[in-house]
């Protein structure tokens, strides 16, 4: 199915993994990443190969919940996240990827801390990670040079957090359900 014909929202249960590194060195977007194999991945639409390409919007958490998320650590926190699931043509990757970029509120000391002025996140590789993916930005493209990727990444990223703001009642339940999850 397309992207377009899937149900929505897919949830996601899974393991930070260790990445190529281009998200936080060579784009200054560094995106956790969600391990696709073995018992860490849960999906509800089944497993991951049958999650399709595209460029979404939704919520996540990396790690366990907290009732009260306060300081600089996105740890346990539920943010808005800009997730891109596929195979990164501008790098032309093989294997299938699904790497949420969490976003914190613009006033949060790490809101504005990398090379491209993106939120900056600590390493949390070994974390569970929940996600839910609440709609469909755009498909996922090649493009021109790494300006180009990183401009297309920076309206994700703008488009995440007008939408994440302005959700319906269905997405905000779905924002519930990150802050509380620890397995499908």
């Amino acid at each position: 199915p397309s992207a377009g014909d899937l149900p929505r929202p897919i949830r996601v249960v899974s393991k930070v993994v260790r990445g190529f590194g281009r998200g936080s060195k060579e784009l200054g977007i560094p995106t956790a990443n969600v391990s696709g194999g073995g018992d860490d991945f849960a999906c509800s639409i089944g497993e991951f190969a049958s999650l399709p390409t595209g460029i979404y919007w939704g919520f996540g958490r990396v790690g366990e919940p907290l009732d009260d998320a306060e300081g600089e650590s996105v740890i346990g926190r539920v943010l808005p996240a800009a997730i891109s699931v596929g195979y990164n043509p501008h790098y032309k990757n093989k294997e299938k990827t699904v790497e949420p970029h969490l976003i914190v509120e613009s006033q949060h000391p790490r809101r504005h801390a990398s090379s491209t002025q993106e939120t900056l996140l600590e390493d949390f590789y070994g974390e569970s990670i929940v996600l839910s993916i609440c709609g469909y930005i755009r498909a996922e493209l090649p493009f021109e040079g790494v300006d180009k990727l990183i401009e297309a990444i920076k309206r994700d990223i703008k488009a995440t957090e007008n939408l994440a703001a302005n959700c319906d009642a269905e997405a905000m339940a779905e924002k519930q359900w990150v802050a509380s999850a620890r397995k499908l």
